[in-house]
């Protein structure tokens, strides 16, 4: 044989090893996008046994929607970079599923990584645990270290366990920010704030370098009635002696003395845990009601909430139907332009409500805000949309959740009533504005700004140049005129004479007990009574309607490819190894981008602001 001959041998020999191996790719290629597209059109949520605990356990923060876009924040859900959220009415359905599914034998919440969470979702989920238990089956709680929002759920199960090395520490409510005055002259920063309100502190921090006394005292007002709601409830859910809690606190040095330093002992001695119990010692507990699975990390039979719910859902009937109370969701702050859930945006989430205004189903809205304000102009956009749904015939009901504030109340004054809970932060009418200029920095740095205009506004509001007494004058009336803008709505909407009005504006907060008594809220009630106080308001007995979310909504492509990415991970691709981790850097540039976002992220096209800082840890 020739060489010629043998390596012509040789390359066909490899050529048809390389179409062969070619081949047997593209087949599996081909097996691997059928299964991928079978499993896209025919998942399903994994099976619910026929006996097991419904396992809760909330991450991060709860809210009443998701932050972000729908679609971005799935892909990142399946990537495993989603942000930690829960979402409230997530917890609420699956409890009130479990309560009659005779396949679910206990509940289990998990709480060592449930966040900070506003007083009134807790107590949304705690009076949802306390209805489960009329069941007679047992809410077990469980955690290595408690938050006091965490504690707060624990103290309405059945039976709380916390590890041997444990913490639950009662600190109490605050309200606690950075004053930012030295660093601004430090700088040769001129941060020339205008404002109308007594009480408006959002602008303090860079005034001067600690609180008012005025905001002291509206503060400690305001913390000291919800403090008191949280004390009396856990009382009252554990059966303790009055005044327990603030006991505990306050003789924590000597309970701590007392039994050899040991935290978690003092917990179970006082009586708000009954036991102190390993990971395994819980899991034997629960095993005794939802049966033992020795193949589970658990322990247990058992399914998660998100499993539970989208079984469940899959059977059930539509919660809309041809007349409807519709939902719109006013979660964040309040910016112009549109936003993503999570930020109320004055023109997408108008646009949510002109589509329940044109939806013939839709007979009534319930509008759920949990928002501390922010730009007056895209609150009133909304408050317009409001108005437009009402001259539609179509009567709308403001929910508040936790906080419903400055441009939260905003949103809120135009609709036929207003409800919200005892624990709501509510109130802070007033209005701001704040225009840096920098022309003392950059003096030191050798920069100088000169120039001609046509008219004396000509170059007047340039941040490199000093505000003149007339621009200065002319912001300050800008603001003014907000201000009486806002307590003259105020007065027309809640039928109040505009003086009374302003007496009780003035940017104070108060708790949604105070806005019942001072006329601002029509009463104390949840979501669920607001969704029912609006059908009533539209005419709909009990049975006659349902109820209809208005949400942005993902395109079809972007759902399939949603489908696609959710079928790969069911057949065991590992998508959460395409991601990234999360640098040092990043880690603390997030922490900056957190505190820096309620001051760049505002952009009223008039600089005025309707916002109330007034998060409480």
């Amino acid at each position: 044989m020739s060489i010629r001959t043998t390596l012509t041998a040789i390359f066909s020999a490899l050529w048809r090893g390389a179409d062969s191996l070619r081949k047997i790719l593209h087949l599996v290629v081909l097996l691997f996008l059928f299964a991928i597209i079978f499993g896209a059109l025919s998942s399903t949520a994994p099976p619910l046994p026929s006996q097991a605990a419904l396992v809760i356990e909330p991450m991060g923060g709860l809210v009443e929607e998701f932050d972000g876009d729908p679609y971005d924040r799935a892909i990142e859900e399946l990537l495993g970079k989603s942000k930690p959220q829960t979402l409230v009415q997530s917890v609420i359905d699956g409890l009130r599923l479990a309560k009659d599914d005779d396949r679910i034998k206990a509940v289990v919440f998990e709480l060592g990584q449930l966040g900070g969470s506003g007083l009134s979702k807790l107590e949304r989920v705690a009076e949802a645990i306390d209805d489960f238990r009329e069941s007679g089956k047992p809410v077990i709680a469980t955690a290595s270290f408690y938050s006091q929002g965490a504690y707060y759920l624990a103290a309405h199960a059945s039976e709380v366990y916390m590890h041997p090395n444990g913490l639950f520490l009662p600190q109490g409510f605050g309200m606690y920010v950075n004053y930012y005055k030295s660093a601004l002259d430090k700088l040769k920063i001129d941060w020339n704030v205008f404002r109308v309100g007594t009480y408006k502190s959002a602008v303090e921090p860079y005034l001067r370098m600690d609180m008012s006394e005025e905001d002291r005292s509206s503060r400690l007002q305001l913390l000291d009635q919800l403090w008191g709601k949280y004390q009396a409830d856990i009382v009252a859910a554990r059966e303790l002696e009055p005044g327990a809690v603030a006991e505990f606190a306050e003789n924590l040095l000597t309970h701590m003395s007392n039994n050899q330093n040991d935290l978690a002992q003092v917990a179970k001695n006082l009586g708000f845990v009954d036991d102190l119990l390993t990971r395994d010692g819980v899991q034997r507990v629960v095993a005794k009601y939802a049966g033992s699975d020795i193949e589970s990390d658990r322990g247990y039979r058992s399914i998660g909430l998100d499993d539970y719910v989208a079984q469940m859902n899959l059977f059930a009937a539509p919660t809309s139907g041809q007349q409807n109370v519709a939902i719109v969701v006013a979660s964040g702050e309040i910016l112009n332009g549109s936003h993503s859930p999570g930020t109320i945006g004055g023109e997408s989430t108008a646009k949510l409500l002109r589509r329940a205004r044109r939806d013939d189903s839709v007979s009534a809205v319930v509008l759920r805000v949990d928002s501390p304000g922010g730009s007056s102009f895209a609150s009133e956009q909304i408050r317009n949309e409001i108005e437009a749904l009402r001259a539609a015939g179509k009567p709308v009901v403001a929910s508040m959740s936790s906080v419903a504030a400055s441009g939260g109340y905003w949103i809120s004054m135009a609709a036929d009533k207003i409800y919200a809970r005892e624990t709501t932060i509510t109130g802070s009418i007033g209005i701001y504005g704040m225009f840096p200029t920098f022309q003392r920095t950059l003096d030191t740095l050798g920069i100088a700004t000169d120039g001609v205009g046509s008219t004396m506004w000509a170059g007047q509001f340039r941040p490199d140049r000093e505000l003149s007494a007339d621009a200065k004058q002319l912001i300050q009336s800008f603001i003014n005129h907000g201000y009486d803008e806002f307590i003259s709505k105020v007065a027309g909407h809640r039928n109040m004479d505009k003086d009374a009005v302003d007496t009780i504006a003035q940017g104070q907060v108060w708790t949604g007990r105070d806005a019942l008594e001072l006329g601002l809220i029509d009463g104390i009630g949840g979501f669920d009574y607001s969704i029912e106080m609006a059908a009533e308001l539209a005419g709909l007995e009990a049975d006659e309607y349902g109820t209809k979310y208005i949400e942005k909504i993902i395109s079809p492509t972007e759902q399939l490819a949603l489908d696609l990415m959710s079928s790969a991970r069911w057949i065991g691709v590992d998508l959460a190894q395409l991601k990234m981790p999360t640098t040092s850097v990043e880690r603390l540039a997030s922490v900056f981008e957190e505190a820096a976002t309620p001051l760049l992220r505002f952009n009223d096209p008039r600089g005025m602001y309707s916002y109330c800082f007034c998060k409480m840890e």
